[in-house]
């Protein structure tokens, strides 16, 4: 169900109280990194306001995603949370929002936000070491040149190697 301002109920000029949760699939963010996933609900507390020909939303909203460590690929989850989230909503004039049976849709408003707030690399912790080596496995070497050069990826010394040795 989308979140839903009934602008019926803001003629008295008297503010609107929304609170609530919205369900994760109403925001359709789950497939948008495989690292990420939005599935518990956004929980919301708003209150909303007409300002002459306007909308001012403003409010605490948060959320939970299930993440995936960028580095050891451990699953956490990572809270988040608006505590002084806020919006402002033109009913007139070329930027207005679209209103629908009386009613405007903060849904979209609300997604672009959340989704700003996604992790590019969702890590468990900062210090965050990386995949765990195998017990007992042994870790591979890169052997060097007898000249102290470089060996490329596959197994033969650079051309470049000759360049180091030059002595002007």
């Amino acid at each position: 169900m989308p979140l839903l301002i009934n602008l019926r109920d803001l003629d008295d000029a008297q503010p609107l109280r929304l609170a609530g949760e919205l369900p994760a699939a109403d925001l359709e963010l789950d497939q948008l990194d495989e690292l990420i996933h939005f599935t518990r609900p956004v929980t919301y507390d708003l209150t909303v306001e007409k300002l002459e020909e306007n909308l001012l939303v403003r409010g605490r909203v948060e959320w939970v995603l299930d993440c995936e460590c960028s580095r050891c690929l451990q699953p956490f989850a990572d809270e988040h949370e608006f505590p002084d989230w806020a919006c402002h909503l033109p009913l007139q004039g070329e930027e207005r929002v679209p209103v629908i049976n009386d009613q405007v849709d903060l849904t979209s408003t609300l997604r672009e936000d959340i989704l700003l707030e996604f992790p590019q690399h969702p890590l468990c912790r900062p210090e965050c070491g990386g995949l765990h080596k195998r017990p007992g496995g042994k870790q591979k070497v890169k052997p060097t040149p007898p000249d102290g050069g470089t060996i490329q990826a596959d197994g033969k010394a650079s051309a470049w190697d000759a360049l180091d040795n030059l002595k002007f």
